[in-house]
């Protein structure tokens, strides 16, 4: 490009590059999964840290491979969580069909063992269309799940939990994971003693089902599809960029509000799923616990850290790498 080249075309020739680059990408897929068409799979995923870019890459793959999109997102599947979870907007959804987005309340329970039964389910029927399925999302335990399978736990009366979150703020956590020691040494010796949900959730196994949840880990459901997962990636210092101006966006098309109507629907800010980046400092700021400013800054740094631990997780696999940018 010549010296004297103006900004706007600079940006103009760096803008078809990158359009270059994602083009490739598609068509090298798209290439591959058309060779690797069966009921069993290999399906392509789609996974990354939050803000890496996954749903603009996932419409246009999905378009040009006739694919519906399942997400892997353990928010987004409900109705009231629009605006923190980065949900697809209406036209992306009115573009390629999507599994697993506004179909739960907050007060429906939903887990990776859920989802992933419910996964296989919905893969069966997208191909029974002949159309492809393409996984898109970061949500580790259920891209984890989907893949290798999970413990086929029953559902658990919601009654048990509450009541093991009450022993909890009067007995304290020591006592709680005393008790899961007791009744179930080999997942206590897993367990970190300070994850007072996780023995939380081993003790509502156990209480709820009569069975320690280790005997239900030792006879798990394998996965019937074979997967080829892609993890998407950007430079560390633009993805964090990215982090902070996505909140910033968030914020100002009505997070705040987002959160404001859900408590005022009645949803106790206790419940679980609302213990989520975003949603859990905009309820603290809600409270008066801190200022606005405070508030934005603690959901990026959050944010930004939550990515990082999604980085970490994906790196323990033997997963494809894709760098944008």
């Amino acid at each position: 490009m010549p010296a004297s080249a103006s900004p706007s075309v600079k940006s103009f020739s760096v803008s078809l590059r990158k359009m270059a680059a994602t083009q490739k990408i598609i068509t090298e897929l798209v290439a591959w999964q058309q060779q690797h068409l069966s009921e069993q799979g290999p399906f392509l995923i789609l996974a990354g840290p939050t803000a890496v870019g996954k749903t603009d890459l996932s419409l246009e793959l999905a378009e040009a491979l006739q694919a519906e999109i399942v997400s892997a997102d353990s928010r987004q599947v409900y109705r009231q969580m629009t605006i923190g979870t980065a949900k697809p907007p209406r036209e992306a959804l009115q573009r390629v069909r999507h599994h697993f987005i506004d179909e739960l309340d907050l007060d429906e329970p939903f887990s990776a063992g859920h989802f992933a039964f419910a996964a296989w389910e919905r893969i069966a029927q997208i191909l029974s269309r002949g159309r492809i399925p393409l996984v898109v999302g970061g949500s580790t335990l259920y891209l984890y799940a989907l893949q290798f399978g999970l413990a086929e736990i029953p559902d658990v009366d919601p009654t048990v939990r509450r009541w093991l979150n009450e022993r909890l703020l009067s007995e304290g956590a020591e006592a709680l994971y005393a008790e899961l020691q007791r009744v179930d040494p080999e997942a206590a010796a897993r367990l970190d003693a300070t994850k007072t949900q996780r023995v939380i959730r081993a003790l509502e196994v156990y209480h709820g089902t009569g069975r320690p949840i280790t005997f239900y880990h030792r006879h798990h459901r394998p996965s019937p599809h074979a997967f080829r997962t892609i993890v998407l990636y950007r430079d560390r210092p633009v993805l964090y960029e990215r982090i902070n101006r996505r909140v910033d966006q968030m914020l100002e098309a009505g997070l705040i509000e987002e959160v404001r109507g859900i408590l005022e629907a009645g949803f106790s800010p206790e419940l679980d799923v609302l213990r989520t980046i975003g949603y859990e400092e905009v309820i603290a700021y809600l409270q008066g616990a801190y200022d606005y400013e405070t508030m934005r800054r603690l959901i990026q740094r959050n944010t930004r850290r939550y990515a990082k631990r999604q980085l970490t997780w994906f790196r323990r696999f033997d997963f494809e790498w894709f760098v944008l940018d």
